[in-house]
């Protein structure tokens, strides 16, 4: 755990899946399955986060190309109405203990999003989870930016929008490759192994 202490923070910065809402990629997988007449497990096998899928998260690809490019990397035949359903399928609820944490956390200071998405989940979270998304100044969706993560450009870009140096911004990440993009340029990072850990940095920094 990196070192963290009451007044050694000025903002908090969230990745969104897997920190702040629970993902289950194999709803997608099931229910692309289900239209196409075949096996998850077949699926499954084919499905790469390919060029396709890194262009489509920086707004650079429609999504209806990037439905085409899983129609011919998964080999079925289904219609950009039921790639999508089950591209939205993936939002599992929120994560453990997070709809008490941010409220808490954002009476003391300003909370951040930094998420690698695209317009379909943009336009799908934001309305269903509105509330507890709400309790965030802004989101850095890198759809919108046009930058992701762990790219150096990417934590510049936020960093600045942001306005606080990156040593007293603390960011929450799942994957390790962002965590170590973030310390990289400077920012504090917790690795989010566990629900646990968020509840336990904000306790080490009197939140």
């Amino acid at each position: 755990m990196t070192s963290l202490s009451p007044g050694s923070a000025d903002a908090l910065l969230f990745d969104l899946g897997r920190v702040v809402l629970d993902i289950d990629f194999s709803k997608a997988i099931a229910c692309w399955a289900g239209h196409a007449g075949c096996q998850p497990e077949s699926l499954l096998a084919r499905y790469v986060r390919d060029e396709a899928y890194r262009l489509h998260e920086v707004g650079k690809i429609s999504d209806a190309d990037y439905f085409a490019s899983l129609r011919a990397s998964l080999g079925i035949g289904i219609s950009d109405a039921q790639f999508l359903e089950g591209w939205n399928a993936i939002f599992a609820g929120e994560m453990p203990d997070i709809a008490e944490l941010l409220p808490r956390a954002a009476k003391q200071m300003p909370l951040y999003a930094f998420s690698n998405t695209n317009r379909p989940h943009v336009d799908y979270f934001s309305k269903e989870y509105a509330d507890l998304l709400g309790h965030f100044r802004e989101l850095y969706l890198s759809s919108s930016i046009g930058l992701r993560k762990p790219d150096a450009d990417a934590f510049d870009h936020v960093v600045a929008a942001i306005g606080v140096p990156a040593g007293r911004i603390v960011f929450f990440d799942d994957l390790e490759e962002n965590i170590e993009g973030a310390r990289a340029r400077g920012l504090t990072a917790v690795h989010v192994t566990s629900p646990r850990d968020v509840g336990n940095a904000l306790k080490a920094l009197g939140i």
